[in-house]
């Protein structure tokens, strides 16, 4: 079985990152990790860190994925397969979702993906082929979502400094027959391969990352594995 973490956050582009690329590479590989999903947040907060200028001609996705091109950079020698994600998060509320297999220009536009909320972002993940995964949907301060939007939930959040109420998007999930994952939600030392998936075989590329999750041909990775 191999080990693929599914939520990762790098300090290259995400604020709450404490962990360069080097450093996490390092650290999953003596893990044993096979491979891993960066999603670094995309919200207000990731470009104001970033200094980019919503309003600017700037291509704000060449800043918003250097966590991304950091991390395939170091694990290119290491055995570790990357995949490009996102953590996403709308001014409508303090919600974040997870999102995998997207193409770029379904985010290059930040400012219009703040402002349209899930209700209208979903279907344009949906008709790009993108899979959207809400995150911790009970942790304080978020809700989960309607079902309808959603491809998944988050079951299984390890973030240690956050009362996740994994047990409820368990029953969240089942009640609405969403796909299930789990992740470290590493952003410092002491998350780094805490959780994950384990599959019988390491996909490629993000495309074929998404199919796995679709496929729920997995085991999520607990507290005690």
């Amino acid at each position: 079985m191999y080990k693929i973490e599914t939520h990762l956050h790098t300090k290259h582009t995400s604020k709450c990152g404490w962990l360069e690329a080097e450093t996490l590479a390092e650290a999953y590989q003596a893990a044993g990790y096979s491979a891993i999903a960066v999603t670094d947040h995309y919200n207000r907060t990731t470009f104001e860190y970033l200094n980019v200028d919503l309003a600017s001609g700037a291509d704000k996705m060449a800043a918003f994925l250097t966590g991304y091109r950091k991390m395939a950079a170091a694990c290119a020698g290491r055995g570790i397969v990357v995949y490009k994600g996102a953590e996403l998060r709308f001014d409508e509320c303090e919600n974040d979702y997870l999102l995998y297999d997207y193409p770029d220009e379904l985010l290059a536009d930040p400012e219009s993906i703040f402002r349209m909320g899930i209700a209208a972002f979903a279907p344009l993940a949906r008709q790009a082929g993108a899979l959207l995964i809400q995150a911790h949907p009970y942790r304080t301060k978020c809700t989960p979502a309607i079902a309808c939007y959603l491809d998944g939930v988050e079951v299984l959040n390890l973030n240690p400094r956050h009362a996740n109420h994994n047990e409820r998007a368990e029953e969240y999930a089942q009640q609405f027959n969403l796909l299930r994952t789990g992740g470290s939600d590493c952003h410092r030392p002491g998350d780094i391969a805490a959780g994950g998936i384990l599959a019988d075989t390491v996909p490629q590329d993000e495309h074929a990352f998404a199919q796995l999750i679709r496929s729920g041909r997995y085991r999520i990775i607990g507290a005690d594995d």
